[in-house]
């Protein structure tokens, strides 16, 4: 094997007037977490106070008028920290309201009877590494039980002290955690997500012990386990091995389950087991968005216990402040398209040259039932692909028809569904000249090693391949007409709460024609990152950015700097490397399609804080933009956007206008 050229770190900055990025509007206003806590205040009236989250202006309630739908808009005081109610808990004694905040795991209350106080915040949740709560429930004292995220963590909080009493972790190896406090003074929790199994726990002293059935595969979908609490107010367990009540720190089997207590929500799933009825006889649903929890649900609608009493349907009046978006490429026409991160809301740019590149962007709305955004897309026959998280989902836009959202043969756009059980995080995109698309996915939560799966949009077959290079992801995707092949960059990229079995990532070569890899390797980098994205850099070479993302990372991967290589894949060999420089900072947050063709053919490259422009047939790079200082450590900043210039979106080079997003915000700049 040849051995890669000598490996170079050049930065020219460039002469004259840099170029000045524009803003170009906030394509989706959207929010997620979504969550109805129907309740009763002091005085017996019916309340509904409904949670929502969003990045750009924090977590939010919203105190509804029952009557007429407006609402009064309660917004949390750091906006820029506390983005995601992920765990909510309405008192059914109290009727207060509490709500733990992603990423910086505080606890929040918001009481009715004292509206004027605002969204309070009580402070950290777990400071020892807690960012994300999982679930808060209220034992029969008052005091709350809560979950988080890493480290599945344990803490309890009373509300008359104002107290935290925190007790660490409670699995030695899993990450979520997701209490449930009975009446009888039971406490016990879900553990997730490599091995799902519950704990008990002794409320007075934190003592905990594993019992009942566990999932050792988290691929057999024939196992289950549900932890509920029921009408009698007694924990209960569902599962693959039969039916439980829990007695202390012990399980007893009963033949039947009570129905589940309304206004209680399940332990580890994101809705309540039953609708609570407020005074008077009130429940309420949302009649758009209601499945997923995320979106722009507006439709409220109110039914009553007494069928002789009319239903009442709401228009809820809540302003959004933006969603950061996820993704972006150009489509059919020439338009952007692209989606935004929680909700996953397809958006569009119009491009008009007539009026000098203004932008009309829109928000499109829903185009899959994956809650949280698109990983990648393609266009295929005029029509726009996108494959979205969870569950790597392949949904399907056409410009052409009208919008009506569904699965079925006639919505548009249209949830195609999944490729296959395993693939979550759907990083690549790409399609082949026998019309077919192929998806580079991360695996499910607790998996390690990820799927390369096929789609035709003529017959709506497809097939699927797992671990075609052991124990690693398809992370970006080129075919090379060439070689009639695809040059697959893999990840070392694990499952959501699974560690990475390797340290360095791979190229391949695959066959779509015989589906079979043709062969894998590492062409002799030492430190080879994972392969965040691919470009065609003419003659057959290929320009391949090395990268190791917040997310890779946060999996406990040691950090490698940014890398540029340029290799032949027909002779499996490296033409040059080098280091990128280390005031372009790191490649944003997880690096995918950070390599783009311009005018041309010159190939540009972006990472969280630099635009670079590499000189053709080489590993040299110059400095295009950088407005943004790059960070001292690898964190969130692609959570937040708090600089008002990180790049945390790479769009593509569309005649002379490179297209990227800053957290919620389109922009555009023109390259020099």
């Amino acid at each position: 094997m040849l051995r890669p050229a000598l490996s170079l770190t050049l930065a020219v900055t460039l002469a004259g007037a840099a170029p000045v990025a524009r803003d170009l509007g906030i394509p989706v206003r959207g929010v997620s977490w979504v969550r109805l806590n129907p309740g009763r205040t002091a005085d017996g009236r019916a309340s509904l106070l409904v949670s929502m989250s969003q990045n750009h202006g924090g977590l939010f309630v919203l105190d509804v008028d029952l009557t007429t739908g407006h609402c009064r808009q309660f917004p949390v005081k750091d906006a820029v920290h506390s983005t995601f109610a992920t765990a909510t808990c309405r008192s059914l004694r109290t009727g207060v309201l509490y709500l733990g905040s992603a990423w910086d795991a505080h606890l929040h209350r918001f009481d009715a009877n004292h509206s004027e106080r605002g969204i309070e915040d009580l402070g950290p949740i777990d400071p020892d590494g807690a960012t994300f709560p999982t679930g808060i429930t209220e034992a029969p004292d008052g005091s709350l039980w809560i979950g988080s995220y890493p480290g599945a963590r344990l803490v309890r909080y009373d509300p008359t002290t104002g107290q935290f009493t925190r007790y660490g972790r409670i699995d030695p190896t899993e990450e979520y955690l997701y209490p449930q406090a009975g009446d009888d003074g039971s406490l016990a929790a879900l553990v997730r997500v490599i091995r799902p199994h519950l704990v008990v726990i002794n409320p007075a002293t934190g003592e905990h012990q594993e019992v009942g059935p566990a999932i050792d595969d988290p691929t057999d979908k024939t196992k289950f386990l549900k932890l509920m609490k029921g009408v009698d107010r007694r924990l209960y367990v569902d599962s693959h091995a039969g039916k439980f009540r829990v007695d202390g720190m012990n399980l007893t089997p009963v033949d039947e389950l009570p129905a589940p207590l309304p206004g209680i929500q399940w332990a580890g799933i994101h809705r309540y087991q039953a609708p609570l009825v407020m005074p008077r006889g009130w429940t309420a649903q949302f009649l758009d968005d209601n499945d997923v929890g995320a979106g722009t649900p507006r439709d409220l609608l109110l039914t009553n216990t007494d069928p002789t009493v009319p239903s009442r349907r709401l228009h809820l009046d809540w302003v959004g402040g933006g969603s950061n978006l996820h993704v972006m490429d150009v489509g059919p026409g020439g338009d952007l398209y692209g989606s935004s991160y929680m909700p996953n809301q397809l958006f569009r740019a119009r491009v008009s040259a007539a009026a000098g590149g203004a932008v009309a962007v829109e928000d499109l709305g829903k185009h899959t039932f994956a809650m949280g955004e698109a990983y990648s897309l393609a266009t295929v026959g005029g029509k726009v692909y996108l494959a979205s998280y969870p569950e790597a989902r392949l949904s399907v836009y056409d410009p052409a028809k009208p919008l009506h959202f569904g699965a079925g043969p006639g919505d548009n756009p249209r949830d195609l569904g999944r490729l296959d059980g395993v693939s979550y995080r759907p990083n690549a995109l790409v399609a082949t000249p026998d019309g077919r698309l192929w998806m580079g996915s991360a695996p499910d939560y607790g998996l390690v090693g990820g799927t390369l799966a096929w789609y035709d949009p003529a017959t709506g077959r497809k097939g699927s391949h797992r671990g075609i290079v052991p124990d690693l992801s398809p992370a970006s995707l080129l075919y090379l007409p060439e070689l009639k092949q695809l040059l697959v960059g893999f990840s070392i990229e694990a499952g959501t709460g699974a560690k990475p079995a390797r340290r360095s990532g791979a190229f391949g070569l695959w066959d779509p024609a015989t589906e079979q890899l043709v062969w894998s390797g590492d062409l002799g980098l030492d430190d080879l990152a994972d392969v965040s994205s691919l470009a065609p850099a003419g003659g057959g070479l290929v320009y391949a950015l090395l990268g190791r993302g917040d997310h890779i990372l946060a999996q406990g991967a040691p950090p490698i700097t940014p890398r540029l290589v340029l290799l032949d894949p027909a002779k499996r060999a490296v033409v040059a490397s080098a280091w990128l420089p280390k005031e372009f900072g790191p490649v944003s947050w997880h690096g995918l399609f950070a390599l783009r063709v311009g005018p041309g053919g010159t190939v540009y490259g972006a990472t969280a804080n630099c635009l670079f422009r590499i000189k053709p047939g080489t590993c040299e790079v110059e400095r295009v933009w950088q407005e943004s200082r790059p960070p001292e450590t690898a964190g969130t900043v692609w959570l937040t956007a708090s600089d008002p210039n990180i790049i945390d979106v790479v769009g593509p080079i569309v005649g002379h206008e490179f297209y990227f997003a800053t957290g919620w915000r389109l922009r555009a700049l023109t390259l020099p």
